[in-house]
């Protein structure tokens, strides 16, 4: 059974928002490190693909009609 694009889009924005809140919490307490960076990276390529996924499948679903 295939995953609707809007739900795959949804997990990757709340992988994103969790990835930033790990980077917030880890900058909070150990400043800027490697590990930091990685979460940043991490989260902003997670929201921007459930970004572009939500907005494919919207543009998809207006197309149908």
């Amino acid at each position: 059974m295939r995953q609707s694009p809007l739900f795959s889009g949804f997990v990757y924005l709340l992988l994103g928002a969790l990835f930033t809140y790990f980077a917030i919490q880890d900058v909070q307490q150990n400043g800027w490190g490697f590990f930091a960076y990685l979460l940043v990276i991490l989260a902003t390529f997670d929201l921007g693909s459930g970004l572009k996924i939500i907005l494919f499948s919207f543009a998809k679903n207006k197309g149908k009609k």
